[in-house]
């Protein structure tokens, strides 16, 4: 799935990976489906650049970014 991403003004397309999960019943008998969508941005490109450094070297907070969501999505009826 493809689309924008705004952070802090700026706005960029990103791709999401979209897997599904399954379709089952509930306890309440509504039928539900499941996704679980996500990606990986580096948040540079968004203009976001603080970081610390660390006595062992390196930094504190790495480029990359990873966007995760979970959809349980349900049957209306009528």
């Amino acid at each position: 799935m493809t689309g924008d991403l705004s952070i802090k003004g700026t706005t960029k397309p990103v791709t999401l990976d979209v897997e599904f999960t399954g379709a089952a019943h509930d306890p309440m008998g509504n039928d539900r489906i499941g996704f679980e969508i996500g990606c990986t941005v580096n948040r540079k490109d968004w203009g976001i650049t603080w970081n610390a450094s660390l006595e062992a070297g390196g930094g504190l907070v790495g480029d990359k970014v990873t966007l995760g969501i979970d959809v349980s999505a349900v049957k209306r009826s009528g």
